[in-house]
């Protein structure tokens, strides 16, 4: 009960607008057509209540007036002669009760006493049941009672073919409800795919500015918007690269100078500063490279090969890296990228598993349909959970395990992250059951 109340939670309200604006329209629809429809049903049901009821005065007058002057025994021949459907006729004084307080049954016996007129006193009165039952007394000239059994008609029987006119006219209606939706919603989606497609290479598709005039004011708007974002980052992104190798040549001499410090202790010191340095400016300017996109061209390769090949290189090295299962089909996808990106996870881990006797796992997974899953998995200390987003962030360190005497710099998973977007695949980190962090990359 609990899971189907979740589910239903979980449907309601619609989480697109275009369910919310489809279920508006079809709703209102509905209503309408059943509003519509009760009204014509009422209004025919009154008119055709006033035409029965004048109708059923007028033949029972006729009727009186024809029993009124027949003999007693023709009497008995022409009752089921003059019955209706809704009404016979008995001799005899009937069954006495209250006033009819029905409105049908009122209007019914004001019309009898009406068309017959003086010459005849009439009464009627209400019979208790289930269904509206009424009769109407009077005495005719040589005083025989009569007596008029009436079961008054509520509404009219339906055609069995309007029930399937009313269900395919509010099929139709759907149906151009939906396109309605469909044709205004569709430009916000291509808004929402083109903001999506605004990724590291900052070179996105422009929209097409036709259509409504809303719509082409909003496509102009939003190709504006892009086209400055991209002018303001791309001068950015080339001040950080600019920077960044325009270091690298007094870090050069920096380098030669230190080398002829007589002092070693602090010949060492300046070296290892002017490593570090050196480090973080080649990092900076691959940063700023993957910001500026990648010229890289998806192809069809053999990732299998590929991963296995890195695995090796690791392995011959002397680093604990192991390997577990296999795509075993092509992907298209850009292999340089791929290549750096599971190279500065298998670092990561690598740098921050703890122990050297600890394997740090690539594990492959394409079970999935189209997509392909690579997890590099550590048993490191982890990542707070809070944290987990914020260090894609550049230069972005948490202190209290990945700190400078680390080595790390603070860029490899931002790196990872934007070449991960540009080609269209998706990085995320969660933290392992019984210690360690989980890496994984979605083609």
């Amino acid at each position: 009960m609990s899971m189907a109340t979740d589910r239903l939670r979980g449907l309601w309200p619609p989480r697109t607008l275009f369910m919310r604006l489809s279920l508006i329209f079809v709703a209102g629809l509905f209503a309408a057509q059943t509003l519509s429809f009760w009204l014509t049903m009422t209004e025919r049901n009154e008119a055709t209540m006033h035409v029965m009821v004048g109708y059923i005065g007028q033949e029972v007058t006729s009727s009186v007036a024809l029993l009124d002057r027949l003999t007693p025994a023709e009497r008995e021949e022409w009752l089921p002669k003059l019955a209706r459907r809704s009404y016979r006729f008995v001799l005899g004084p009937g069954t006495r009760g209250m006033p009819p307080d029905a409105k049908l049954s009122q209007e019914i016996g004001a019309s009898i006493a009406k068309d017959i007129g003086p010459q005849y006193k009439v009464t009627a009165n209400a019979i208790p049941g289930e269904s509206e039952h009424l009769e109407v007394h009077l005495t005719l000239s040589d005083g025989t009672p009569l007596t008029i059994d009436m079961h008054p008609m509520h509404g009219i029987p339906l055609s069995p073919w309007l029930p399937l006119v009313l269900i395919a006219q509010l099929a139709l209606l759907t149906g151009c409800a939906w396109l309605a939706v469909r044709l205004a919603t569709r430009p916000l989606d291509r808004l929402a795919r083109a903001a999506d497609t605004l990724g590291p290479d900052l070179a996105p598709d422009a929209l097409p500015e036709d259509g409504p005039e809303e719509v082409a004011r909003a496509s102009k708007a939003f190709n504006a918007m892009q086209a400055r974002i991209g002018i303001y980052m791309r001068e950015r992104l080339q001040i950080l690269a600019a920077i960044s190798h325009d270091l690298q040549t007094p870090i050069t001499r920096m380098r030669i100078r230190a080398d002829l410090l007589d002092d070693e202790a602090e010949r060492a010191r300046l070296q290892k500063d002017l490593k570090e340095m050196e480090l973080l400016v080649r990092e900076g300017v691959a940063y700023a490279r993957t910001l500026h996109g990648a010229d890289e061209q998806p192809r069809r390769i053999d990732p299998d090969a590929l991963i296995e090949s890195m695995v090796s290189d690791y392995t011959d090295a002397g680093d604990p890296v192991s390997l577990t299962g296999h795509v075993g089909r092509p992907v298209t996808t850009r292999p340089q990228a791929l290549r750096r990106i599971l190279g500065n996870l298998i670092d990561n881990a690598l740098k921050y598993s703890g122990h050297e006797a600890v394997t740090v796992e690539v594990s492959v997974d394409a079970s999935r349909g189209r997509q392909v899953t690579v997890a590099v998995l550590d048993r490191g200390p982890g990542i707070p959970q809070e944290l987990l987003d914020a260090v894609f962030q550049p230069f972005y360190r948490v202190e209290s395990s990945r700190n400078r005497e680390t080595g790390g710099t603070g860029l490899g998973l931002a790196i990872a992250k934007q070449l991960a977007q540009s080609m269209s695949a998706t990085l995320t980190l969660r933290n392992r059951e019984g210690g360690g962090l989980e890496a994984r990359l979605t083609l």
